[in-house]
């Protein structure tokens, strides 16, 4: 039974309660100091500090969060952490925290991504431990974060950086090594490839494996160490010994670990410059086979900068045109040009520059350092830059003034030639046409009275005829195919003789004045082609100084010319009479004087000048073997020089013939000409002079003639230019019918031909066209009266 508690049992049960109460206040107190406490340490520390329930939302957060991740502690109440990670990284961290959940277990530096407020990634690391009641029931998490997003970027740049160095050090295309005590501590595959030895064969080995010798060795290790010792790093050239004994160049670069402590070993790349040593070698020969090319070539080599200005000139240059390489670095190849050749030289190179051309073969004149003009030939390829700009040109210049000069006589011959063939056929047919004038007009004379009043003006026929044969050998001589009887003689007697008769024809505000040297050589000429000549030239001075007056100088002497000095392929060296006639005329231009010597161009009026002077003298000198030259400058006059070469032998007296009469006979001729006219003609005049003549206008016809009758002819006279068979073939074949039957051959030109062939073929003498009656008559007798010509 239930017995109620006394006064006093209550009275210390009241006090034992307040005993326990002051206790228990004491304790609160005790804990909340110690709270707090847990709470300061809690906001002062450097990590984030959290709480967490079973259901893993936010409880508690310290302050440092907002830091991390700029969240308030208040705004993460209620969240869980995995509202703070990117999608992927919640699931993870949530499944693993369920496994933690699940084993009540605790977990440390676990790495997770959270998303900041503002966005970004801060990747934090995680420790977590349970929370329990009094009764042992899991309550939920207490855990700290730490912010580690930059220890991860350090780890991983770090890492990278490693990385790139293992690959750098793989792959470099430099061999790179480290040493220590001269014990090499790593190598890559380069220093392998390039010394033929393994990685394992060279690490731990002594670096003197390298060295073909141990002079190279030491060297290399004083060298380098020489180096670092004063500039940090070492750099030396040395050889390479590979493992199959082949020696190769290398270029061996060292910088030490620490700078301030040398033992602790070096780093060394080490590059294999076998092939630029060969490359620097070969280019060391081929410059100097280029500078033996350069010095040895005639040609002058020459570099150019933008401005075209000389940067560079071989030594040839000063052969060339007597100026040093120096004495023209910053000219400009206009620089050594005349004015005018200058600018149109310059304009030509700017177009060629304008399209990054080549310059090909371009013809130029230059003046050398004594004043004389070259011709120079150049060529030239532009310099480009590794933008492919031009940056200059770079070419070589050829002297062809010597060669400019021969193909400019060669030129001229050939153009001589083929006039002169032209001329020659002219001349034949004018002769042609002429023949049957002049004989027709000597029958006439012949059978006209003297008192007949007919009879001057036949005799002005046949003087204007002679007159136009006198042409016609002009044209002939101009064209080589003339026979004239040369004689050995001085010139100095027909040059005064001359120069008499042009005193008398020429006004006398000329003056003429001689310089004829007595003692110059004899020559081998027709005296009348002399003549001819002085004629020619003095008329042409005349000309020039018609209207002002002035001076006209004839002089004569003997020259040596050597083979230099000689104008024409054709002239020897030797002695040559070297005739010089100067005026103080008007002069001519460089355009004029190329083309004196053509024939039928004159720069006289209608009436002065046929323009076959001076082409006939050009023809009778080339003939002789001699050259003729002209000097003239307009306003200055003009000086002619005439080069004869000189004989040798003495003078020989000449034979003279006396005059021979008109004879006649009474063989019986066979003449053959395709002209009816002249063939009409020939046969009257020999009618007339007593021959019987039986006359052909066709060589096959008369070679049929002939040989049905072969003895019935003391005589054939052919022309030379005949239809289906020339008039030396038709000779030919006429002595193989009958072998001592005479032949005269008739031509309006000479035709090279020796004289054993002539006589091979029964020609035993030639007659020029325009045949005059006493010409024929002497002729056909030296033949028939077995004289050969």
């Amino acid at each position: 039974m239930y017995q109620k508690p006394t006064y006093e049992e209550l009275k210390k049960r009241v006090r034992e309660l307040e005993k326990v109460e002051v206790e228990c206040k004491k304790s609160e107190e005790a804990l909340q100091k110690k709270m707090q406490r847990f709470l300061d340490l809690a906001e002062s520390t450097s990590d984030w500090i959290w709480e967490t329930d079973l259901k893993g939302m936010y409880t508690y957060s310290n302050h440092k969060v907002t830091e991390f991740l700029g969240y308030e502690p208040e705004e993460l109440i209620g969240k869980t952490p995995f509202d703070l990670m990117p999608i992927d990284e919640s699931k993870r961290v949530s499944d693993l925290f369920n496994t933690f959940l699940s084993s009540q277990s605790s977990f440390e530096s676990m790495e997770n991504v959270n998303i900041h407020k503002n966005g970004s990634r801060v990747v934090m690391e995680t420790s977590g431990v349970p929370i329990f009641d009094n009764e042992g029931e899991l309550l939920g998490y207490r855990g700290i974060d730490r912010d580690i997003t930059h220890r991860k970027y350090v780890e991983e740049t770090l890492k990278k950086s490693k990385e790139e160095l293992k690959s750098i050090f793989r792959a470099a295309p430099t061999g790179i090594g480290l040493v220590s005590d001269r014990i090499i501590q790593q190598a890559n595959d380069r220093i392998c490839e390039m010394t033929g030895y393994s990685k394992n064969e060279l690490i731990g080995q002594n670096a003197r494996i390298f060295y073909p010798t141990d002079e190279d060795f030491e060297y290399v290790g004083k060298e380098k160490y020489r180096q670092i010792k004063t500039l940090g790093t070492g750099t030396v050239e040395t050889h390479f010994k590979r493992k199959d004994g082949e020696i190769i160049d290398v270029l061996m670069s060292s910088t030490p670990l620490d700078p301030t402590n040398l033992s602790a070993g070096v780093t060394f790349t080490a590059l294999d410059i076998t092939k630029r040593k060969m490359a620097e070698e070969a280019l060391r020969e081929s410059q100097n086979r280029l500078r033996d090319i350069s010095l040895s070539m005639a040609d002058w080599i020459w570099e150019t900068d933008g401005e075209t200005k000389f940067t560079y000139l071989s030594q040839s240059i000063k052969d060339v045109l007597g100026y040093a390489p120096e004495e023209l670095i910053g000219k400009t190849p206009f620089d050594l040009m005349p004015e005018d050749e200058s600018v149109r030289v310059k304009e030509i190179v700017s177009k060629i520059i304008s399209k990054s051309e080549n310059i090909k073969d371009l013809e130029n004149w230059n003046i050398d350092k004594e004043g004389h003009r070259l011709f120079m030939l150049t060529s030239g390829i532009p310099i480009l830059n590794n933008e492919g700009k031009i940056q200059g040109y770079r070419g070589v210049n050829k002297n062809i003034t010597t060669q400019r000069k021969l193909e400019t006589q060669l030129q001229q011959a050939q153009k001589m030639e083929s006039i002169g063939t032209l001329a020659g056929g002219i001349a034949h047919d004018f002769n042609n046409i002429l023949f049957p004038i002049v004989g027709y007009t000597e029958m006439l004379l012949e059978d006209v009275p003297k008192n007949s009043p007919f009879r001057d003006s036949l005799n002005k026929i046949y003087n204007s005829s002679l007159r136009a044969k006198d042409l016609v050998n002009q044209i002939l001589t101009f064209s080589r195919q003339e026979a004239s009887e040369l004689k050995l003689i001085k010139m100095q007697p027909v040059i005064k003789e001359a120069l008499k008769l042009m005193r008398s024809t020429i006004p006398t505000t000329i003056e003429i004045k001689q310089d004829i040297n007595a003692d110059c050589g004899v020559i081998k000429v027709d005296p009348t082609q002399i003549h001819q000549i002085v004629m020619n030239l003095t008329t042409n001075a005349y000309h020039a100084m018609e209207e002002t007056g002035g001076e006209l100088k004839v002089s004569l002497k003997q020259i040596n010319l050597e083979t230099l000095d000689l104008m024409d392929p054709k002239m020897e060296p030797g002695a040559y009479a070297c005739l010089i006639v100067a005026d103080t005329g008007v002069g001519m231009d460089k355009n004029v004087t190329d083309k004196i010597f053509d024939p039928f161009f004159t720069t006289k009026a209608i009436g002065k000048g046929t323009g076959m002077g001076l082409s006939v003298v050009h023809g009778i000198v080339t003939i002789m073997g001699g050259a003729i030259q002209v000097y003239s400058e307009q306003g200055k006059g003009t000086e002619f020089h005439v080069y004869f070469p000189v004989e040798k032998n003495s003078l020989k007296k000449q034979t003279t013939h006396s005059k021979i009469q008109i004879q006649g006979g009474t063989e019986q001729i066979l003449i053959v000409d395709d002209e009816e006219e002249i063939l009409a003609m020939e046969k009257k005049m020999l009618e007339r002079l007593g021959y019987q003549v039986t006359s052909l206008t066709d060589s096959m016809e008369a070679l049929e003639i002939f040989r049905a009758s072969p003895h019935r002819f003391d005589l054939i006279i052919t022309d030379m230019a005949m239809p289906n068979m020339a008039g030396d073939k038709l000779s030919a074949e006429l002595t193989k019918i009958r072998s001592d039957i005479p032949v005269l051959l008739c031509t309006g030109f000479s035709k090279t031909m020796s004289e054993e062939q002539a006589i091979s073929q029964g020609i035993k003498g030639f007659l020029f066209k325009p045949i005059v009656m006493k010409e024929l008559a002497q002729k056909i007798r030296e033949v028939l009266g077995g004289m050969v010509f």
